[in-house]
């Protein structure tokens, strides 16, 4: 049995390292608890405003291109079950993160799911081009 291939692997840390910088560098004072309830009302009654669409936009991408990489390098990956599985643990994992340590930034349900669809969407649209041989497999 041959080893996979491994040329997403400098792909995938990069993209990895690119969230954590994205996510995790202090932001200053302490951590805030994002009410769901008020996010919502927040998104839903600003979608006229750039800096909302900015925040739905960047939520939705965060994840995205970590999980095309990953569903390219690990094609078990492309099941639906397994790649909501990951993009959850991925999301939540940010978010307890912000929440454990000292960053001064909103820890967020609705960033963990918007984050999850996002990584969803991205990594679904991947495994059927994948499948569709328009993409290679790692």
């Amino acid at each position: 049995m041959t080893p996979p291939p491994r040329r997403f692997d400098a792909a995938l840390v990069a993209a990895a390292v690119l969230v954590a910088v994205l996510t995790l560098l202090p932001q200053g004072g302490g951590s805030a608890w994002g009410a769901p309830l008020d996010e919502l009302r927040w998104y839903a009654t600003g979608l006229s405003s750039e800096a909302t669409l900015l925040q739905l936009t960047g939520n939705l991408a965060l994840l995205g291109p970590l999980a095309v990489l990953a569903v390219l390098r690990w094609p078990a990956l492309a099941a639906p079950r397994r790649l909501a599985g990951a993009a959850v643990a991925v999301a939540v994992g940010i978010e307890a993160l912000q929440w454990a340590l000292p960053l001064g930034r909103v820890v967020s349900p609705v960033d963990a799911v918007l984050n999850t669809a996002g990584a969803l969407l991205a990594g679904g649209m991947a495994a059927l081009l994948s499948r569709s041989g328009r993409v290679p497999a790692s």
